[in-house]
């Protein structure tokens, strides 16, 4: 199994710490977040990293190659030293990095949480889904949108600016992204788009063509981002708390 793993951002709003480190390699409790998430994901099974760079993109090729050799599994890095891509375009590019028979995880490195990546992984392959996105209620000003079934059904991007993919749907549970997903792999072959665009584009054009795309409930775990100064005390105080 493979998975990407987002550490590309500027981390303009960290400022001036993102100034002469990548958001991916601020540490937390000791730990740069990108290592953080790398071993998260090889203890839910993961064999395979790909990491994309765009902000200090050197630094985070090299920290790849600690990461390979300190903990024994193939780290390759997806660079986009001219332009950052967005989520979709990340995916895209890495693309024949990612592909295989097998579903595969894309997480933001800037993302801390103790949900069951297990757990997610099943729901996927039990639902035959062609996405599974990590939701959870809370406050936010954007969100996407899910029918009864858990089925994606639209991007709500704040001020009233919805986007359906079908039609809008009766009470839809407006869930803001965890930044986690499983994707199977037929969904690379999908992508149409080109350029510089988030994966929420392809999920809405694709959700429209009736492909399956679901939601996997993480309330019941703590999450965190290292968005803001904040936000990245926040997460230090979580994990300063956690039994060591």
């Amino acid at each position: 199994m493979k998975a990407l793993i987002l550490a590309a951002g500027v981390g303009s709003r960290l400022k001036p710490i993102t100034d002469e480190t990548p958001k991916a390699l601020i540490p937390v409790g000791g730990v740069p977040m990108l290592e953080r998430a790398l071993l998260r994901l090889k203890a839910a099974g993961v064999k395979s990293f790909v990491v994309n760079a765009h902000h200090h993109a050197q630094k985070v090729a090299d920290f790849c190659a600690d990461l390979s050799r300190r903990h024994g599994v193939p780290v390759s890095v997806s660079r986009e030293d001219d332009l950052l891509l967005d989520t979709g375009g990340a995916i895209k590019k890495a693309s024949a990095l990612l592909k295989g028979r097998d579903p595969f995880f894309v997480h933001n490195a800037d993302v801390l949480t103790d949900l069951d990546l297990r757990a997610m992984l099943k729901a996927h392959k039990d639902a035959g889904a062609l996405a599974t996105l990590a939701v959870h209620e809370r406050e936010s000003g954007r969100a996407y949108l899910f029918d009864a079934k858990g089925r994606f059904a639209g991007h709500d991007r704040g001020e009233g600016k919805i986007t359906w993919a079908k039609g809008q749907v009766p009470n839809p549970a407006r869930l803001p992204f965890d930044g986690i997903h499983v994707i199977s792999p037929e969904l690379l072959d999908k992508i149409t788009e080109s350029g510089v665009f988030s994966v929420t584009k392809t999920y809405l054009r694709l959700a429209t063509a009736g492909a399956d795309i679901r939601a996997f409930r993480s309330d019941r775990w703590a999450w965190h981002d290292i968005g803001t100064v904040e936000k990245l005390a926040a997460a230090e105080a979580w994990i300063s708390a956690r039994p060591a």
